[in-house]
């Protein structure tokens, strides 16, 4: 079985993230979402609601598991047996700042990283993006799937 992990903290995910994921899809017959448990790092939203969210909008394509992990993608790709990670790449400076990681992931476990050009309609979309536009009244229809618009409007209206 051909199996790949997409790995991400998806605060929220956004239809740029789901393009990535369902293309996998088509190339694998298993993709994990592995949702990042950053303890470093102020989410907006919860791990476990992030993999709800995840679950929820990833839940038509049947090859799609969702997980929640932290620590080195490599360590949980080893854990897992994936030997492949794929990573969307928006610009240049996603490619020079991805390589490196991509390198060290190699060095360290032999795990391979694929990189998959962006969708030019998703290529300017960042979760971070999404939560600023919504902070100051902004729409963001059609650029984050539905449950994750309703539920990031109500955060971020919460204050």
């Amino acid at each position: 079985m051909r199996r790949v992990v997409c790995p991400g903290s998806f605060d929220p995910v956004t239809n740029g993230h789901l393009d990535i994921i369902s293309r996998a899809s088509r190339l694998y017959d298993e993709v994990v979402v592995a949702v990042l448990i950053n303890v470093s790092k102020t989410s907006l939203f919860t791990v476990d609601e992030r993999v709800d969210m995840m679950t929820a909008v990833t839940k038509e394509y049947g090859n799609v598991k969702v997980d929640k992990f932290h620590g080195l993608t490599v360590d949980y790709c080893k854990e897992h047996d994936i030997p492949v990670i794929v990573r969307g790449l928006r610009a240049v400076s996603d490619f020079d700042y991805e390589l490196q990681i991509a390198q060290m992931n190699h060095r360290m476990s032999g795990v391979e990283t694929m990189f998959m050009a962006t969708n030019p309609l998703y290529a300017f979309l960042s979760s971070s993006l999404m939560k600023e536009v919504v902070k100051y009244g902004g729409d963001i229809s059609g650029l984050v799937p539905e449950l994750v618009h309703t539920r990031l409007v109500e955060r971020m209206s919460q204050g």
